[in-house]
This record gives structure tokens, sequence and C-alpha cells, in this order.
């Protein structure tokens, strides 16, 4: 026994056992019994995975692999019968888990992960990672133990869409730094992937019908940078990779305005002809594309149709935000057009919560990034679509736009939304956070990274971490779970493990962090 590193609400320390309770995860789980004797890994640990499952065998692999740097053990996956061990173990008839829910039991003699189905032993995954000590993370060898608090977690999400976006267009991100994200946000259970391929600075994928959109359309970035663009091979890798962790990518196009990497790439895409110049600042609202021209939808088709082919996942965004240069009427023209196209390709629609003001298709889900402050007459509108059976996702910019400066002091991010600290992103319910929205419209939650100020990895990790893990909690832990006072202190004991990870978060003194 001794004094715990992790202080209470009060500041003060407490003493605590060897092994971290078995509750003390991020997210929290919707169930937790905890007793019995820790299970310990040791040299002579085995992880063992179903014989008729390449899938989860794969999972089994990928645990391995996280666990053998630090530990030093060897950790072979076998599909043998035998106790102990960390077992894997899917079973389609298990009642109660859905498609992503898990059940972890931990005893002496073994830890066993079960689901029914791939998506949950991965999160079963995450969680047995958080119970084991955060030196776990690390890529060189570390003094044990590895101890496995005893009992009992079932567990599964409140929504079904937990989503980060990354802005690659404003300042462009490379595969591998997409990937590094991408495993970040994984371990936290997020499990959509929203890039935003497009905007005035950058168009950032390749379309071969119209290949100046990437090759001259995405040579810049915001502040004038060399800029860059995925070709069809790069941003398949992005997909398997994020597929392997369990991430559906969501690609957006927006339109019709944040279009002028578009514009200057095609001159005949302008009601004018004329084609602008790149731009590399950070205004919106200027641009649009030309409604009235048969061009714009030869270019809307190609676009969505080469995109559609490329993405395995069922969404398909075009934004619709912030089309000050469009009219009402050329607006709700363009939209009604735009996602027809979405839908001859096989894909659900999603727009930004504008798209509410035109004619939302069947299924279309709308993305609510507002304020508290926002008019009632646009939360209305909303909400009324909300109730003719449109899906929300909510990403209200004042909660979780983690491009926000936490305090005005922050070195990076804006502040148009306000400052936002780690408290406020966490303390609101999606269920009742806009008036006159069933809670069965929402589809769920999403954290955006606007990359205005954003360039580098560190940049990404700095303002995202440690707020996405509260957007992901607020995804995936019952509202019942909800408290902020209790949040603070399982976010506190995730700092060894983040920097363990090498991430440089923000120590936001609203958290009673580690002093050890």
């Amino acid at each position: 026994m001794g004094v715990d590193p992790y202080p209470g609400p009060g500041g003060e320390g407490v003493r605590r056992p060897t092994v971290p309770p078995l509750g003390r995860v991020v997210p929290a789980p919707a169930s937790v019994q905890a007793g019995g004797a820790p299970y310990t890994l040791t040299p002579w640990t085995r992880i063992r995975v179903d014989a008729h499952s390449p899938e989860v065998r794969r999972i089994g692999t990928y645990l391995a692999g996280l666990l053998r740097p630090s530990t030093g053990y060897a950790l072979p996956v076998t599909d043998d019968h035998l106790p102990g061990g960390i077992q894997l173990r899917l079973r389609p008839s298990e009642q109660g888990l859905g498609d992503e829910g898990y059940r972890l039991q931990s005893s002496r003699g073994s830890v066993t992960l079960t689901a029914r189905r791939p998506a949950g032993l991965f999160h079963a995954v995450q969680t047995l990672r958080q119970l084991l000590p955060a030196s776990v993370e690390k890529d060189t060898r570390q003094k044990g133990p590895w101890k496995i608090a005893g009992g009992t977690i079932t567990d599964t999400p409140r929504y079904g869409y937990r989503g980060a976006m990354l802005d690659v267009s404003r300042h462009f991100f490379t595969v591998g730094q997409v990937k590094r994200y991408i495993d970040q946000l994984a371990l936290y259970k997020i499990n959509k992937l929203h890039l935003h391929l497009s905007d005035d600075q950058g168009w950032r994928i390749a379309i071969d019908s119209w290949p100046r959109l990437a090759t001259y359309g995405g040579s810049t970035q915001v502040g004038g940078g060399p800029g860059g663009y995925y070709t069809k091979k790069d941003y398949q890798e992005i997909l398997g990779y994020a597929a392997s962790r369990y991430l559906e990518v969501v690609p957006e196009i927006d339109m019709p305005g944040h279009t002028n990497a578009a514009l200057a790439s095609y001159a005949e895409l302008n009601c004018s002809g004329i084609a602008p110049p790149l731009y590399t600042g950070t205004d919106v609202g200027f641009s649009s594309l030309c409604v009235p021209k048969a061009v714009t939808y030869d270019f809307v088709d190609d676009v969505v149709r080469e995109l559609a082919a490329l993405t395995p996942g069922r969404y398909l965004h075009i934004g619709g935000d912030e089309a000050h240069s469009t009219s009402h009427a050329d607006y709700v023209a363009f939209m009604d057009k735009a996602q027809a196209a979405v839908g001859k390709y096989g894909k659900t629609v999603v727009g930004w919560h504008q798209l509410t003001g035109a004619s939302t298709v069947a299924g279309a889900v709308a993305q609510y990034w507002g304020l508290d402050g926002t008019s009632d007459a646009e939360k209305a509108q909303v909400a009324k679509a909300a109730q003719n059976g449109t899906k929300l996702i909510l990403s209200p910019a004042d909660r979780v736009y983690l491009d926000m400066k936490y305090t005005k002091d922050t070195p990076l991010g804006l502040d148009w939304a306000g400052l936002v600290e780690v408290d406020r992103s966490y303390d609101w319910d999606p269920g009742t956070y806009l008036p006159g929205v069933p809670a069965s419209a929402v589809a769920g939650v999403e954290a955006p990274l606007w990359s205005e100020t954003i360039s580098t990895s560190d940049h990404i990790e700095f303002m995202a971490f440690p707020r996405v893990l509260g957007v992901a909690e607020l995804g995936w832990s019952p509202a019942s779970t909800h408290d902020w006072e209790q949040y603070r202190v399982r976010l506190a004991a995730q700092g060894p493990r983040m920097a363990a990870l090498g991430i440089d978060y923000y120590r936001s003194p609203k958290v009673p962090w580690p002093t050890g």
C-alpha cells in the first residue's frame, strides 16, 4: 500500500492498492463488478484466440504487439483450448453486448475478453490496456509487475457514432500523421474518423476525372506552405489502417462554399469563367460553386462517384456550411442535387446543420456545430428536422471544437466560439443538449479539429488531448456515469499513459494530474 499519486477531487492523496481499481478507465464502463484476485502477466502468459476466426487472431496479434515491447514477454498467440492466459472469445449468440460491446472477466488464473463482434473484442483490448500500468505503453522494456484487477466489466456504447474530425485542408497532414492520430483515438473507443478533404485553402484527394483539383488545388495551405494531397493509394492506406482499428472513415467534400481550391483549379466552375487565385488565408464564406451551370453537377457527380467507390463506409459528407456567397434559393437547389448524387452512389448524406435549411433527403444526417448562444430559430430548425427523421451528430463548437483555445494564453487555436477548458468540453449531455430534439434522433457526438493554426502532430495532440477523451466518454458511457468530479480523477490517471505514448497533452489546472 502507498499514497495514490492521483489526488482525489479535493487534491488530497489517498491510499490505494498496488493494482489500480477495475473501473478507472476512460470512457467509463457501463457496469463494473470488482472482486477477487488480480491476474498477473508473466513470461509464460499466452494469448489464446478462436481457431476459426482470422479476425480474432489479428486482434490477438495486435494485443501481443502492444504488450511485448514494455513487458519483454514473448506472449505467443495460439488457438489451443487450454485454460489460463488472456482469452479472446467471439460469441455471436452472446446476449446484451450489441455490435461493439464486450465483457472482460479477470481472475487469478486468466483474463477473458468476450464479444459478439470483432469490434467489441478490439474495444475490450483498449480497456485491458488501461487496466495495466501506464508504462505498458512504452516501446522499451519496463519493470512490472503487470497486474489487472479482479472482477468483471460489462460494457456497451451509448451511441453508435463517436467521432473525431481532422481538417487536412487548411494544413495538410501526411498518411503517417493521420495513422498516428487513429491509434490515439482508438485507445478511447472512437469509431469514426471524419476527414475534411477540401476547403478554400486546399483540395486533398486525387480525383482522376478532375486531376488539377489535387495537383494544383492541393499545392498550398494556410500561410502558403507546400500543401499536399492523398493519392487514391494513400487514401486507401488510411482507410485500411482505420479499419484495422475499427474506425470508419467519413470523407467530406465541402460545397457549395469553402470551394476556392476547386474554383482556382477549374475556371469553368466559376460563374464568370475566370479562376480566382489560390487562397492561403483563413477567411470563410467568400467562395461558391456556380449553381446555375450544368458543369457544376458534372463536377459533383464525378467527385462523389470516385470518392464513394473508394470509401467502404456508409457516409459521405457534403459540407454545406458558411455558404454566405450562395443565395438561399441557390443553396436549396444545389443541395437537392448534391444529396441526390450521394444517394445515387449508395452513400448516406451527412452535412453540417445548415443542411436542415434545405430539403433533407430521407436518412440524411445533420452535424450540429452551433453554440449555446445560437439563435432559437436556428436551433428550432434543427429540432424540426430531427423530429421529422433527420439524425443528428452533435459537435457544438463552444464545447467540442478542439481548435478552440483552452484559455486566453493557449498558444494555438482560435477563440471565436469562446474558450473551451477541459471541464466545459465534458460537462454537457448530448441527449438533452438541443431543445425539442428527441433523444432517439441523436446518432452520437464528434470532436472536430480545424487546422488554421495546427500544422504538426504535436499541435494536434496538444489541442485534442485531453479534451477528446471527454468527448469519447460522452459518446460511449451511460448518462448515469456522467460526473465531472469523478471523471477528472479518472482523467488524471490517463496522464502517465498519454505521456508514455508520447502525447504532449495540455495539463489543465482543473485536473489533479499525478505529481510523482
